[in-house]
């Protein structure tokens, strides 16, 4: 390492995404209309599951704080992003920038193991029906969204301490629209063996063990429908388990291809779509995942739009 090209860096430039001037306005407005849709989609979610006494089921207490963490994870990154397009300004301070960037992983990590609790209730519902209130019962609900965030909080602690200890060179241009490690870590001129380290160690198991609970879950659901297959059974299991599995799917495809594919192309632009895909528009997606696919999100925003008696 060059340490003549170490400096003590106030700020950082977010490059932002690549659009061409005369076209800032429209993806603006659009980018805004994005935004918007997702605070008040899950917004919704979350009324609804608490108003309606139908919706007060370990499930949907998993999906309200699955849209609250979908409203944070969307709201650390494109309120900035939109200011950066609209004032025409790239910097953000230091501070703020390892802020984004703690609370980016935490909720992002905090998806992950959501998923994971959700695919459990899943797999509990379908193979343990008999004893699925005695399982997921209150106590063990707030438990597992209680461990799933303390890790997660510790997660991004973890990572953030370890790169404010890390000396930055000249450049500190982020090919970005928002404060990622990996684009932290390549600007650095420290040793960054220990990060990689941690990332490949801590960060790979806590990726690793929600997906592999995932996959678990529906295996063992695969394994008791296939054993007496009939049309009713494949439709309640695809009616319990089709919106989880989409939105799992757009979890974990979005995230390959900010984080995994885009090590096989050289290209900023590609990795910044991808990065809008995890971002802004999975969390855009999920509400209208459940609610067009859930038969109970559908009859009380039924209520609550036509009827209004959620209160009788």
């Amino acid at each position: 390492m060059r340490k003549e090209n170490q400096s003590s860096v106030s700020e950082f430039l977010l490059l932002g995404v690549p659009i061409r001037p005369e076209q800032q306005g429209v993806f603006f407005a659009l980018f805004l209309g994005v935004y918007l849709t997702t605070v008040l989609g899950n917004l919704l979610i979350i009324l609804l599951i608490r108003l309606d006494p139908h919706l007060h089921t370990a499930m949907y207490f998993f999906l309200s704080h699955l849209a609250f963490s979908d409203i944070s994870l969307s709201t650390i990154t494109v309120p900035k992003m939109l200011m950066n397009m609209h004032t025409q300004q790239q910097s953000i301070p230091y501070v703020e920038c390892i802020s984004q960037m703690y609370f980016f992983i935490l909720f992002g990590c905090f998806d992950n193991f959501l998923l994971a609790v959700m695919a459990y209730d899943r797999y509990v519902a379908i193979c343990q029906p008999l004893h699925y209130t005695t399982v997921m019962r209150q106590e063990l609900c707030i438990s597992l969204v209680a461990v799933s965030g303390f890790f997660c909080c510790i997660h991004a602690l973890l990572h953030s301490l370890l790169l404010v200890q890390l000396s930055f060179c000249a450049e500190n241009t982020i090919p970005n629209f928002f404060c990622d490690l990996p684009s932290l870590l390549k600007m650095s001129c420290s040793d960054i063996s220990i990060n990689e380290l941690v990332i490949f160690t801590e960060g790979g198991m806590l990726f690793i063990l929600p997906l592999s609970i995932i996959l678990g879950s529906y295996v063992h659901i695969g394994t008791i429908i296939l054993r007496v297959p009939s049309i009713k059974r494949l439709f309640k299991a695809f009616s319990t388990c089709g919106s989880h599995l989409f939105v799992v799917s757009l979890y974990y495809g979005t995230l390959a291809g900010a984080y995994f594919f885009s090590l096989l192309w050289d290209s900023n632009d590609k990795d910044v779509i991808a990065s809008v895909m995890y971002t802004v528009v999975t969390p855009m997606l999920n509400p209208f995942i459940y609610s067009l696919r859930n038969r109970d999100i559908k009859q009380a925003l039924e209520i609550f739009v036509f009827r209004g008696n959620f209160f009788r």
